[in-house]
Protein backbone atom coordinates (compact mmCIF):
# COMPACT_ATOMS: atom_id res chain seq x y z
CA UNK A 1 0.00 0.00 0.00
CA UNK A 2 1.15 3.57 -0.64
CA UNK A 3 0.25 6.95 0.76
CA UNK A 4 -1.76 9.13 -1.58
CA UNK A 5 0.42 11.23 -3.88
CA UNK A 6 0.42 14.95 -3.01
CA UNK A 7 -0.31 15.76 -6.66
CA UNK A 8 -3.48 13.64 -6.70
CA UNK A 9 -6.88 15.11 -7.19
CA UNK A 10 -8.09 17.13 -4.19
CA UNK A 11 -11.50 15.42 -4.17
CA UNK A 12 -9.79 12.02 -4.00
CA UNK A 13 -7.64 13.32 -1.13
CA UNK A 14 -10.73 14.57 0.68
CA UNK A 15 -12.56 11.26 0.21
CA UNK A 16 -9.56 9.20 1.27
CA UNK A 17 -9.21 11.29 4.45
CA UNK A 18 -12.88 10.71 5.29
CA UNK A 19 -12.50 6.98 4.75
CA UNK A 20 -9.44 6.83 6.98
CA UNK A 21 -11.28 8.67 9.75
CA UNK A 22 -14.18 6.23 9.48
CA UNK A 23 -11.78 3.29 9.65
CA UNK A 24 -10.06 4.74 12.73
CA UNK A 25 -13.40 4.74 14.56
CA UNK A 26 -13.65 0.97 14.29
CA UNK A 27 -16.36 -1.34 12.92
CA UNK A 28 -19.57 0.23 11.57
CA UNK A 29 -22.87 -1.50 12.24
CA UNK A 30 -24.60 -2.76 9.10
CA UNK A 31 -27.78 -0.88 8.25
CA UNK A 32 -29.60 -3.92 6.88
CA UNK A 33 -29.29 -7.63 6.31
CA UNK A 34 -28.66 -7.75 2.55
CA UNK A 35 -25.88 -8.13 0.02
CA UNK A 36 -26.05 -4.39 -0.66
CA UNK A 37 -25.53 -3.48 2.99
CA UNK A 38 -21.76 -3.04 2.69
CA UNK A 39 -22.22 -0.18 0.21
CA UNK A 40 -25.28 1.38 1.79
CA UNK A 41 -23.67 1.39 5.23
CA UNK A 42 -20.58 3.17 3.93
CA UNK A 43 -22.50 5.72 1.87
CA UNK A 44 -24.71 6.56 4.86
CA UNK A 45 -21.62 6.99 7.05
CA UNK A 46 -20.28 9.41 4.42
CA UNK A 47 -23.62 11.29 4.32
CA UNK A 48 -24.23 10.28 0.72
CA UNK A 49 -27.91 10.06 -0.16
CA UNK A 50 -28.97 6.60 -1.33
CA UNK A 51 -30.47 6.83 -4.81
CA UNK A 52 -30.67 4.97 -8.11
CA UNK A 53 -28.75 7.56 -10.12
CA UNK A 54 -26.36 6.32 -12.79
CA UNK A 55 -23.95 9.14 -11.91
CA UNK A 56 -20.89 8.64 -9.68
CA UNK A 57 -21.52 8.79 -5.93
CA UNK A 58 -19.07 11.29 -4.43
CA UNK A 59 -18.40 14.49 -6.39
CA UNK A 60 -17.54 12.59 -9.56
CA UNK A 61 -15.96 9.56 -7.87
CA UNK A 62 -17.83 6.26 -7.96
CA UNK A 63 -17.75 4.20 -4.75
CA UNK A 64 -17.77 0.40 -5.02
CA UNK A 65 -17.67 -1.39 -1.69
CA UNK A 66 -17.31 -5.15 -1.43
CA UNK A 67 -16.87 -7.77 1.25
CA UNK A 68 -13.35 -9.16 1.39
CA UNK A 69 -14.11 -12.77 0.49
CA UNK A 70 -12.32 -15.07 -1.90
CA UNK A 71 -14.02 -15.47 -5.27
CA UNK A 72 -16.41 -12.51 -5.02
CA UNK A 73 -16.92 -10.74 -8.35
CA UNK A 74 -17.03 -6.94 -8.38
CA UNK A 75 -20.05 -5.03 -9.72
CA UNK A 76 -19.25 -2.75 -12.63
CA UNK A 77 -22.70 -1.40 -13.49
CA UNK A 78 -26.31 -2.30 -14.23
CA UNK A 79 -27.63 -1.95 -17.77
CA UNK A 80 -30.86 -3.21 -19.32
CA UNK A 81 -30.73 -4.51 -22.91
CA UNK A 82 -31.61 -2.41 -25.93
CA UNK A 83 -35.24 -3.47 -26.03
CA UNK A 84 -35.81 -1.94 -29.49
CA UNK A 85 -33.15 -4.26 -30.93
CA UNK A 86 -34.27 -7.31 -28.91
CA UNK A 87 -36.79 -10.07 -29.52
CA UNK A 88 -37.96 -9.83 -25.90
CA UNK A 89 -39.14 -6.35 -24.92
CA UNK A 90 -38.96 -6.44 -21.12
CA UNK A 91 -37.46 -8.15 -18.09
CA UNK A 92 -40.91 -9.63 -17.44
CA UNK A 93 -40.67 -11.58 -20.70
CA UNK A 94 -37.26 -12.95 -19.71
CA UNK A 95 -38.65 -13.98 -16.33
CA UNK A 96 -41.75 -15.57 -17.86
CA UNK A 97 -39.62 -17.74 -20.13
CA UNK A 98 -36.73 -18.75 -17.85
CA UNK A 99 -37.90 -18.11 -14.28
CA UNK A 100 -38.46 -20.66 -11.49
CA UNK A 101 -40.37 -20.81 -8.20
CA UNK A 102 -38.34 -20.56 -5.00
CA UNK A 103 -39.05 -19.33 -1.45
CA UNK A 104 -42.53 -18.20 -2.40
CA UNK A 105 -41.35 -16.03 -5.28
CA UNK A 106 -41.02 -16.50 -9.03
CA UNK A 107 -37.47 -15.45 -9.92
CA UNK A 108 -34.51 -15.63 -12.25
CA UNK A 109 -31.24 -15.25 -10.38
CA UNK A 110 -28.41 -16.51 -12.55
CA UNK A 111 -25.04 -15.70 -14.12
CA UNK A 112 -24.54 -15.64 -17.89
CA UNK A 113 -21.15 -15.98 -19.56
CA UNK A 114 -19.68 -16.30 -23.05
CA UNK A 115 -17.86 -19.46 -21.95
CA UNK A 116 -20.66 -21.94 -21.28
CA UNK A 117 -24.40 -22.27 -20.88
CA UNK A 118 -25.94 -22.03 -17.44
CA UNK A 119 -28.63 -24.33 -16.04
CA UNK A 120 -31.32 -22.27 -17.79
CA UNK A 121 -29.57 -22.89 -21.13
CA UNK A 122 -28.47 -19.25 -21.43
CA UNK A 123 -25.20 -17.99 -22.88
CA UNK A 124 -23.68 -14.73 -24.10
CA UNK A 125 -22.06 -14.21 -27.47
CA UNK A 126 -20.12 -11.26 -28.80
CA UNK A 127 -20.65 -10.14 -32.39
CA UNK A 128 -17.85 -7.74 -33.31
CA UNK A 129 -19.16 -7.25 -36.85
CA UNK A 130 -22.39 -5.62 -35.67
CA UNK A 131 -20.91 -4.47 -32.32
CA UNK A 132 -23.45 -6.22 -30.13
CA UNK A 133 -23.51 -8.41 -27.06
CA UNK A 134 -26.27 -11.00 -27.47
CA UNK A 135 -27.96 -13.31 -24.99
CA UNK A 136 -28.97 -16.64 -26.46
CA UNK A 137 -31.16 -19.56 -25.36
CA UNK A 138 -30.49 -23.16 -26.33
CA UNK A 139 -34.20 -23.42 -27.09
CA UNK A 140 -34.23 -23.16 -30.91
CA UNK A 141 -37.68 -21.57 -30.80
CA UNK A 142 -36.19 -18.66 -28.85
CA UNK A 143 -32.54 -18.38 -29.93
CA UNK A 144 -31.17 -14.83 -29.58
CA UNK A 145 -33.58 -12.89 -27.40
CA UNK A 146 -31.91 -9.74 -26.02
CA UNK A 147 -29.18 -7.44 -27.28
CA UNK A 148 -26.85 -4.81 -25.84
CA UNK A 149 -25.12 -2.30 -28.08
CA UNK A 150 -21.39 -2.37 -27.33
CA UNK A 151 -21.25 1.37 -27.94
CA UNK A 152 -23.84 1.95 -25.20
CA UNK A 153 -22.01 -0.39 -22.82
CA UNK A 154 -18.74 1.46 -23.44
CA UNK A 155 -20.40 4.81 -22.70
CA UNK A 156 -21.95 3.39 -19.54
CA UNK A 157 -18.59 2.04 -18.37
CA UNK A 158 -16.74 5.28 -19.07
CA UNK A 159 -19.36 7.43 -17.35
CA UNK A 160 -19.70 5.19 -14.30
CA UNK A 161 -16.00 4.51 -13.78
CA UNK A 162 -14.20 7.62 -14.95
CA UNK A 163 -12.77 7.57 -11.43
CA UNK A 164 -13.58 4.91 -8.85
CA UNK A 165 -12.71 3.95 -5.28
CA UNK A 166 -12.98 0.16 -4.83
CA UNK A 167 -13.31 -0.23 -1.07
CA UNK A 168 -12.67 -3.54 0.64
CA UNK A 169 -14.47 -4.39 3.88
CA UNK A 170 -13.95 -7.12 6.43
CA UNK A 171 -17.13 -8.49 8.03
CA UNK A 172 -17.30 -8.80 11.82
CA UNK A 173 -20.11 -10.48 13.80
CA UNK A 174 -20.93 -9.29 17.31
CA UNK A 175 -23.86 -10.84 19.18
CA UNK A 176 -25.38 -11.89 15.87
CA UNK A 177 -25.10 -8.38 14.40
CA UNK A 178 -22.96 -7.62 11.31
CA UNK A 179 -20.36 -4.85 11.37
CA UNK A 180 -17.97 -3.69 8.65
CA UNK A 181 -14.29 -2.76 8.90
CA UNK A 182 -13.38 -0.80 5.75
CA UNK A 183 -9.71 -1.60 5.32
CA UNK A 184 -8.33 -0.64 1.90
CA UNK A 185 -8.99 1.25 -1.34
CA UNK A 186 -7.99 0.67 -4.94
CA UNK A 187 -8.25 3.91 -6.93
CA UNK A 188 -8.84 3.42 -10.66
CA UNK A 189 -9.29 5.90 -13.51
CA UNK A 190 -10.28 5.86 -17.19
CA UNK A 191 -11.24 2.26 -18.08
CA UNK A 192 -10.04 0.92 -21.42
CA UNK A 193 -13.27 0.27 -23.34
CA UNK A 194 -11.64 -2.02 -25.91
CA UNK A 195 -10.54 -4.27 -23.03
CA UNK A 196 -14.17 -4.51 -21.91
CA UNK A 197 -15.04 -6.45 -25.09
CA UNK A 198 -12.04 -8.76 -24.70
CA UNK A 199 -12.92 -9.52 -21.07
CA UNK A 200 -16.51 -10.28 -22.04
CA UNK A 201 -15.25 -12.64 -24.73
CA UNK A 202 -12.95 -14.36 -22.22
CA UNK A 203 -15.69 -14.76 -19.61
CA UNK A 204 -13.89 -12.48 -17.14
CA UNK A 205 -16.81 -10.05 -17.31
CA UNK A 206 -20.20 -11.74 -16.91
CA UNK A 207 -23.84 -10.71 -16.41
CA UNK A 208 -26.20 -11.51 -13.55
CA UNK A 209 -29.96 -11.53 -13.97
CA UNK A 210 -31.73 -10.56 -10.73
CA UNK A 211 -35.43 -10.56 -11.59
CA UNK A 212 -38.16 -11.42 -9.09
CA UNK A 213 -41.97 -11.47 -9.10
CA UNK A 214 -43.49 -11.33 -5.65
CA UNK A 215 -46.70 -12.96 -4.45
CA UNK A 216 -48.54 -9.70 -5.08
CA UNK A 217 -47.52 -9.83 -8.73
CA UNK A 218 -44.99 -7.01 -8.77
CA UNK A 219 -41.74 -7.45 -10.72
CA UNK A 220 -38.38 -6.22 -9.41
CA UNK A 221 -35.23 -6.06 -11.51
CA UNK A 222 -31.88 -5.27 -9.84
CA UNK A 223 -29.85 -5.78 -12.99
CA UNK A 224 -28.76 -7.01 -15.34
CA UNK A 225 -25.49 -6.53 -13.46
CA UNK A 226 -22.20 -6.55 -15.33
CA UNK A 227 -19.56 -8.03 -13.02
CA UNK A 228 -15.83 -8.63 -13.26
CA UNK A 229 -13.93 -11.55 -11.75
CA UNK A 230 -11.82 -10.98 -8.60
CA UNK A 231 -8.37 -9.47 -9.04
CA UNK A 232 -9.12 -8.52 -12.67
CA UNK A 233 -9.46 -4.73 -12.38
CA UNK A 234 -5.92 -4.39 -13.73
CA UNK A 235 -7.10 -5.94 -17.01
CA UNK A 236 -9.76 -3.23 -17.48
CA UNK A 237 -8.04 -0.15 -16.04
CA UNK A 238 -4.58 1.43 -16.35
CA UNK A 239 -2.28 0.93 -13.34
CA UNK A 240 -4.11 1.95 -10.16
CA UNK A 241 -3.16 3.33 -6.74
CA UNK A 242 -3.79 1.32 -3.59
CA UNK A 243 -4.22 2.81 -0.12
CA UNK A 244 -4.52 1.27 3.30
CA UNK A 245 -7.21 2.72 5.56
CA UNK A 246 -5.78 1.19 8.70
CA UNK A 247 -2.40 1.74 10.29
Amino acid sequence: MTEINSESNSIAEELLLKLKKLAENGPIKSLLDADTSVGRTLETALDIEINSSKNPDYRGIELKSFRKRKGIRKNLFAQVPDWKLSKFKSSAEILNEFGYHRDGDFKLYCTISTQNRNSQGLKLKLDDDIEQLIENSDNPEIGDFVVWSLEKLHKRLLKKHNETFWISAETVKKDGVTYFNYTSVEHTKKPISSQFDILLDQGIITIDHLIKRTKTGGDREKGPLFKIKPDSLGLLFPPSDKYSLVS
